[in-house]
This record gives C-alpha cells, sequence and structure tokens, in this order.
C-alpha cells in the first residue's frame, strides 16, 4: 500500500543548499555509519518478514529552484522522497528490479531483503511503492543474523535462479536460490579473487553486478571495492567467471567512493560513487566503463555521465540500476541510505539516458 501526499510533492525551493549541508555535517558528528537499534533476535531458522506502508512525496524537479531536466548525459524523469512508520525501512544499499521494469529486490545494510514493486501516474513518473516487504537474511550457518561484523550486506544481483550478494567487513558474495532467497541459507560463496590482506573491513565489497550474457563478459558477476586498493592505488575490481576472469583496476576519482554499479544492455558497467566531507557535504557521480575494456590486468577509467552536489535532490546515494522500458529507452533508478537517520532521507530517482 503507498500513500502519495500531492500537496507536498513540490520540494520547497527556496531551501538553501548551504543550510542542508549544515545538517549533514551534524550527521557526520553524530557518526554517519553508526548501526541502527536492533530488534530482538528472532529464532536462527525463522526469517522475520514484515509487511510495510510505505509513504511517498513526488520529486518533481532534480535541482533546487530550477525546472532544468538534462544533467550532463542524463535526463531526469522524477523521483520520491520514501517514509515509513516501520523502524525496518530505510539503510537501502542496492537494488535490482525484475524483467518486468515494476518488481524489486534489494538489499539493506542491515541484513535484510527488501522486495516490493513501483508504481508510476498516468504520465508514466513514479508515483510510490506496493507490496513492500522487509525479511531478515539468512547467514550461512542458516541463522537470521543480523551482526553487521558478519551481515554488512552492501550489493545485490539477480541472475536466472539466483541472487548474489555482496558483503563488506567478512568480505564474500553469497549466492542464495531464486525463488525461495528470503527463507533460504546461501546455496554457495564465490572467490572474490582479490587479495584479502588488501581489502578495507568497512570499505571492500561495496557492489556486484551481473554482465548481460551477450556481453564481452557473457554473464559473469563483477565485483569493484568501495576504497581498496590495489598496489598502484587502483580500486580493487575482478570479474568472477567466464572467459576474463581475473582481476582489474578501477582509476578512483578522487574524493569519490564506489558505491554500486550496473550494466548496460550492450555490456558498460556504469559505476554510482559518492563523495562526502566536512567542508564540501555530500555529492555523486555516475561513470561508464566501457565494456571492452574491462579484462584481467586493464586499468579502467570513463565518462562521468552525471555529477552533483547538495544544490541537486541528492542524499546518501547507495543504489543503481538500469531498467530498459518497453519504447526501448534505458532508464537508471538509484536509491539513497538514510542510515536510519532523522537528518537523512531514502530517495528513489529515475533517470533516461541519452544518445
Amino acid at each position: 500500500m503507498t500513500r502519495t501526499d500531492a500537496d507536498d510533492a513540490q520540494p520547497d525551493v527556496r531551501a538553501e543548499p548551504v543550510l542542508k549541508a549544515a545538517c549533514l555535517r551534524l550527521v557526520l558528528l553524530a557518526g554517519l555509519c553508526a548501526l541502527p537499534a536492533q530488534a530482538a533476535k528472532p529464532e536462527p531458522d525463522r526469517p522475520v518478514t514484515e509487511t510495510m506502508t510505505i509513504f511517498s512525496k513526488k520529486i518533481e524537479t532534480f535541482r533546487f529552484g530550477s525546472d532544468q531536466r538534462v544533467f550532463g548525459k542524463l535526463e531526469f524523469i522524477g523521483g520520491l522522497d520514501l517514509t515509513s512508520d516501520n523502524a525496518l525501512f530505510g539503510a537501502f544499499s542496492s537494488i535490482r528490479f525484475r524483467p518486468d521494469g515494476a518488481h524489486f529486490v534489494g538489499v539493506l545494510d542491515t541484513a535484510h531483503w527488501l522486495e516490493g514493486r513501483i508504481e508510476r501516474d498516468p504520465g508514466g513518473r513514479l508515483s510510490g511503492l506496493g507490496d513492500v516487504t522487509v525479511t531478515s537474511m539468512k547467514d550461512r550457518q542458516g541463522r537470521t543474523e543480523s551482526a553487521k561484523a558478519r551481515m554488512d550486506s552492501e550489493g545485490v544481483a539477480l541472475r536466472d535462479g539466483q541472487v548474489l550478494v555482496s558483503f563488506e567487513g567478512d568480505a564474500r558474495v553469497d549466492i542464495y536460490p531464486d525463488p525461495g532467497f528470503t527463507q533460504s541459507r546461501p546455496l554457495k560463496t564465490l572467490p572474490i579473487l582479490l587479495p584479502r590482506d588488501r581489502l578495507k573491513r568497512n570499505r571492500s565489497l561495496e557492489m556486484v553486478a551481473v554482465s548481460p550474457q551477450d556481453s564481452p563478459l557473457a554473464g559473469a558477476p563483477v565485483i569493484v571495492a568501495e576504497l581498496s586498493f590495489d598496489k598502484d592505488d587502483h580500486l580493487l575490481a575482478a570479474v568472477l567467471e567466464g572467459p576474463r576472469k581475473g582481476v582489474f583496476g578501477v582509476v578512483q576519482k578522487d574524493p569519490f567512493a564506489v558505491t554500486d554499479g550496473a550494466f548496460l544492455p550492450n555490456g558498460d558497467l556504469l559505476l554510482l560513487e559518492r563523495r562526502f566531507s566536512f567542508a564540501a557535504g555530500l555529492g555523486m557521480e555516475i561513470r561508464r566503463i566501457k565494456a571492452d575494456d574491462i579484462r584481467p590486468g586493464a586499468v579502467v577509467d570513463g565518462e562521468v555521465l552525471i555529477s552533483a552536489d547538495l544544490g541537486y535532490q541528492i542524499d546518501n546515494m547507495e543504489g543503481l540500476d538500469v531498467v530498459v522500458q518497453p519504447n526501448g529507452d534505458t532508464h537508471l533508478i538509484l536509491v539513497s541510505d538514510d542510515n536510519h537517520s532523522i537528518l537523512e532521507r531514502s530517495l528513489m530517482l529515475e533517470f533516461k539516458l541519452l544518445p
């Protein structure tokens, strides 16, 4: 069930980005990545599923005080500011859409699955979320374990019969059955290929994405570290299977860190990157890596499609997926992690990739 507050749909254009930056600095001072309070632990073999109502406010414009629609290589379609009266909602880490382009599977960094569907208004813009459920995630021992040190779920990807999840802390990629992932422990764990002594505990496997089957990577999953580096100070990355299996590097765009990634239909990889600092607040970029550049031993870089700071409707942007529309247009859908903080927001933003 979704409720939309039409009267509050338009953000206050008088709001000054400087004020928001000041609020966000308070978040940093309070500990941006502090863990939320945990609910009582359920029985080890019984994942808890909760159905929740999501309240949605439409975001009509991306830049505060402007009706501009095109930003870099993307056109803003619309967005939502999402809240719920259920304390489990929030902390989005990654989102993936089913082939119908409406139903989605996501992970929260509190060791929970998120499922639901997007709703659209008559004009085709995002209007809300429906059928939203959150389920506690099972670990490899079959426990519904929410301890962040073992179950810091950061990335998710879908492929035929499987859901892949990347974890920080205990860095790994676990494979769950699809359907049935919410009630199952992982079926197996993929070797990540990266040197573990170079993986920072809270800056490692932020993303996992599955390449298109007919791309140069032939359907292989790819991981990119958030802020863990090889000996040449490139971000650690790897193709985990297939003809180009092996480790490669990604040029880091300081001060940005990779938070998610998704493949375009032609096999190019989009990287969602976030920055934050006490001086400048939050920012985000999306970078496009050419498919043919990704191969063992390579160091890759790419064109920045969009860049935004606190003058735009962004927050702590953590999730990105590519959704091909019935008319062939390629859309990008982004979500933010509110860290269960009253000073941050859970956003869903939609853009069209321009030719």
